[in-house]
């Protein structure tokens, strides 16, 4: 298991699947604010960010209200915290490579909170570029099959503009993982939609290039609960890492 890519997986596997864990409603309404504000329009047609932020809100049943309210203070139509978009570069447990997104209203807090998780972690906070250049920027598509030939819908998924394609097993349907270039990822999630695939999430992450290899089951424990740690963070929108944890590691 390598990375952002599997992270969801694990969590089925370890039993931490409620909404509280990573997904909140305090997180989404941070992203869908600051997609507003970046985007300087609550109008989800003109600002795709704005658009995956929705798409996201509304998988977890996220209410219209909090939703509209979130919108409105990106816009500045509503008083409120003055929210940032800043993004921290470190080293943790095995010394797997980690970026992290944060959405926040005090940054002297919020890295004093980071330095302090990675410190406890056993590694350490990075200066920007630490670890940047081990993940590249890329479109990633979840999608439940259309029950046909696997190989096929991997090829008609390619011909909507897929940069690659991973299929995989969830509790015995087939899934698949699609990757895009960022630029094309709107296109490319509107042609899913069409062919009647069924859109699970849409997201722009960052994706590993390089990996670090853990092959000491405790060493990937703590990385996971490490991640675990960083993710219930409200200010952390986003956990990457370029670990690689061998299936077989993973069940012993």
């Amino acid at each position: 298991m390598s990375g952002h890519s599997k992270w969801s997986t694990i969590k089925r596997a370890k039993g931490a699947t409620d909404a509280k864990r990573g997904v909140t409603f305090t997180k989404l309404g941070n992203a869908i604010t600051i997609a507003s504000k970046l985007g300087n329009s609550g109008d989800p047609d003109s600002n795709p960010r704005l658009r995956m932020a929705l798409e996201e809100a509304r998988s977890v049943n996220m209410p219209k209200e909090n939703i509209q309210r979130a919108i409105d203070k990106g816009l500045g139509n509503l008083p409120g915290q003055n929210l940032e978009e800043i993004t921290y570069e470190g080293f943790g447990p095995a010394k797997a490579a980690f970026f992290v997104e944060v959405v926040t209203d005090n940054k002297l807090r919020t890295l004093a909170e980071m330095k302090n998780l990675f410190d406890r972690s056993g590694g350490a906070l990075g200066a920007n570029g630490s670890t940047a250049y081990m993940f590249k920027k890329t479109g990633e598509i979840k999608v439940s099959t259309k029950d046909g030939n696997s190989e096929d819908e991997i090829l008609e998924i390619i011909d909507g503009g897929a940069e690659d394609v991973e299929e995989f097993d969830e509790e015995g349907k087939a899934k698949y993982l699609v990757y895009t270039d960022p630029t094309s990822f709107s296109s490319v999630l509107d042609y899913l939609k069409k062919q009647e695939f069924i859109v699970e999430s849409a997201e722009i992450i960052m994706k590993p290039t390089i990996f670090t290899e853990v092959t000491d089951k405790e060493k990937a424990e703590k990385v996971l609960n490490f991640i675990e740690k960083l993710e219930d963070r409200d200010d952390v929108q986003k956990v990457y890492a370029n670990f690689d944890i061998s299936d077989d590691l993973m069940t012993e």
